[in-house]
């Protein structure tokens, strides 16, 4: 049996759209059927369920809100909430696939991309509460996946592809940051992989997952608007102010995937895939 968190989400949805096409069974959840905050709750529910696996999918997203009027929230989902999923699932003798991000970066590496085993150093509450999550995982949990990706879109939730989308409808003049690098990735591909480690009796561990090649969002906005009258011009952070810092640069190594024989396609093909999905949507 697959327990999936957060299924309603952006990843959660592509997830079981992906084991339905391989006919896999699942159940999947939200918030309304398992309060991931409930500590008493979760374990009854894990515990009485005994999943062989677990894609723990629920997370607090709103990188910005995390800074204030959401910091609460953040912490309670993105750290007590997967302590709670993860207590339970050792107890259910379930393996655990965590999904984490790229912001336990600083974006300062020296070396070029961010290799698995590299020093972590969040610059946000975002990504502050993600790593605590990790190492709640790898405290309680010896079977586990923590996989780290990236700037995230897909065809069943908010993403920077519908927010350029939308501005453009409006607007023929955009500004986007052009000193922030990083890996797009398509939920198909992190789905993708998601199950592949599972079926392939992967090593436990952490993984990175994003899709090939990277850009700035400048760049990556470029693409997504190429075949429209809009106009896409370059500025700094500095004159796009955020309340989350975000790391300049957060290219993570994929090579311990790729050793798997997971074949990983570029953002750009996963960008026209996804545009082609959307057009038929």
């Amino acid at each position: 049996m697959i327990l999936i968190t957060g299924g309603h989400g952006q990843l959660g949805t592509e997830l079981r759209h992906l084991l339905d096409e391989k006919n896999i069974e699942y159940v999947s959840t939200d918030a309304d059927q398992l309060d991931i905050t409930d500590k008493e709750g979760t374990y009854k529910f894990i515990t009485e369920m005994k999943p062989e696996i677990i894609y723990h999918c629920a997370a607090y997203t709103a990188v910005d809100k995390a800074e204030d009027e959401g910091k609460e929230l953040d912490e309670k989902i993105n750290v007590d909430g997967t302590r709670n999923v993860a207590e339970a699932a050792k107890a259910a003798g379930s393996t655990l696939v965590y999904i984490s991000t790229d912001y336990v970066f600083d974006g300062n590496n020296k070396d070029g991309m961010y290799k698995v085993d590299a020093a972590t150093n969040p610059l946000n509450e975002y990504g502050r509460t993600k790593l605590l999550g990790e190492k709640a995982v790898q405290e309680i949990m010896d079977d586990y996946y923590i996989i780290r990706t990236s700037w995230v879109f897909g065809i069943y939730g908010h993403n920077f592809i519908y927010t350029m989308q939308k501005l453009a409808e409006t607007h023929d003049h955009l500004t986007v940051v052009n000193d922030q690098f990083g890996r797009p990735t398509w939920t198909r591909t992190l789905a993708e992989f998601m199950t592949f480690v599972i079926a392939e009796k992967a090593p436990f561990g952490v993984y990175h997952l994003s899709n090939e090649n990277s850009c700035s969002w400048y760049e990556f906005a470029k693409e997504i608007l190429k075949d429209t009258a809009v106009e896409v011009a370059p500025v700094t952070s500095a004159e796009y102010p955020q309340k989350a810092t975000r790391p300049q640069y957060s290219v993570m190594d994929l090579s311990k995937a790729k050793v798997l024989g997971f074949e990983i396609p570029t953002w750009q093909e996963a960008l026209a895939s996804f545009l082609e999905l959307e057009a038929k949507q």
